[in-house]
């Protein structure tokens, strides 16, 4: 069975030029992603996950931010278009953890 989660969240803008678009995983989100790939992660942390944020659906990776003691979601420009999403926006999320042995979505 694959991990799924549902929740709504602020789309924001990491500040400076060419700055990209996230979401940050509420707390109990965050933690339990963190228990479940415990061991498991790639490169900076990161944890292959099957996305859709407001019916828009990609495969991305999350992040891990130390500031925030969470793990980031990148929203794709892509995604933000068809979704007519701006900086602020409540989005509603949706993810699937891919583990190694996880179908794609």
């Amino acid at each position: 069975m694959t991990p799924s989660y549902s929740f709504n969240a602020e789309l924001w803008l990491y500040p400076g030029e060419a700055g990209w678009h996230f979401v940050t995983l509420p707390a109990e989100v965050a933690d339990d992603v963190r228990a479940l790939t415990a061991g498991a992660s790639k490169a900076f942390g990161s944890v292959k996950v099957q996305a859709k944020v407001d019916g828009h659906a990609w495969q991305t990776s999350l992040f891990r931010d130390s500031k925030s003691a969470s793990y980031l979601l990148p929203v794709k420009k892509e995604v933000r278009d068809k979704a007519h999403l701006k900086d602020g926006d409540s989005v509603q999320v949706q993810l699937e953890v891919r583990t190694d042995h996880s179908p794609p979505g």
